[in-house]
């Protein structure tokens, strides 16, 4: 596991899409809506945090490439899980929890006290955070027009 350097972000195009096509596949309500915006907005987002310094993301690297990836951000006592990805083909090898592990690491170092983390309605990931435990908090209602 290694932190993606500026100049990196674009390295998780694949990685976003096969997210995409996963929550499209198990999402509740809004299946093939996601994402609202093109991957490469969100890439262009990823490098621009990157540089800034408000956030930051780790990697899990084998043979094939990045078969995994966390992206955090932090403010102040305040923080969250924003993308947890671990591809398909690798899932239940353990990259998730090492990445979560990673994650709560820079934020028991960085002296977060609350971290939050969203999940696509009908997504199995919540059964893993809740696992670690994450409570549900909220439910958040929308309606596109």
């Amino acid at each position: 596991m290694r932190e993606l350097s500026k100049g990196e972000a674009a390295k998780l195009e694949g990685l976003l899409k096969e997210l995409a096509a996963h929550h499209n596949e198990v999402s509740v309500n809004f299946s093939g809506k996601y994402p609202k915006r093109e991957v490469s907005v969100t890439l262009a987002l990823f490098e621009k945090a990157l540089e800034s310094g408000s956030s930051r993301i780790a990697v899990i690297e084998d043979e094939d490439g990045i078969q995994g990836f966390c992206k955090i951000d932090i403010c102040g006592s305040d923080a969250a899980i924003d993308y947890l990805i671990v591809s398909r083909k690798v899932r239940s090898s353990g990259y998730g929890s090492a990445l979560v592990n990673w994650a709560l690491d820079v934020f028991r170092q960085s002296g977060v006290r609350t971290i939050e983390v969203k999940v696509v309605d009908g997504n199995d990931a919540q059964a893993f955070y809740e696992k670690l435990g994450f409570r549900v908090a909220s439910h958040i209602l929308r309606m596109d027009i």
